[in-house]
């Protein structure tokens, strides 16, 4: 069990592909998607695991996470109980001094979608941003991987 302090932005280009030290594919899906905690399942490449997030703080930056490695097999039936439709991306790993961006391209009826996370040790704590950053959308739950899988990209008013 731990806190996750984390800060989400939209992304402007796809420079940090080139920065990119490692990419996964990931298929995920939401057993449970009440506002007060959210029950994932997801298969990443070769892994799979079961986590439970709680409701974020006022700020939208911290929350608790408890995550636990499962089998491909229990991943895969899982999935088949989720709630409405799976979120299909692929995560790219880029550095940040002493951090690690954690960006998302979008597939399927998220298609065009690129969002960056990064995890803080705190929430004050300060980080260089690249200029492939872009707007701010840390506690926007439009933007919540579980609030994607009930109203994806593809049906949002641009």
């Amino acid at each position: 069990m731990s806190l996750e302090i984390e800060r989400k932005f939209l992304v402007n280009n796809t420079e940090f592909k080139k920065l990119a030290y490692q990419q996964n594919t990931l298929k995920q899906g939401y057993l449970n998607t009440d506002k007060s905690r959210t029950v994932r399942v997801r298969i990443q490449d070769n892994k799979a695991y079961l986590t439970v997030k709680g409701k974020s703080n006022k700020s939208g930056t911290t929350r608790f996470e408890w995550e636990k490695e499962i089998t491909i097999s229990d991943a895969e039936n899982l999935l088949l109980l989720c709630e409405e439709s799976i979120i299909e991306k692929t995560r790219f790993l880029v550095k940040n001094d002493h951090l690690i961006f954690e960006v998302d391209e979008f597939y399927g009826d998220n298609n065009g979608l690129i969002i960056a996370e990064i995890e803080l040790n705190s929430e004050n704590e300060s980080f260089h941003k690249p200029n492939w950053l872009g707007k701010e959308v840390t506690g926007d739950s439009k933007y919540y991987n579980s609030n994607l899988s009930k109203n994806p990209f593809k049906n949002w008013a641009l």
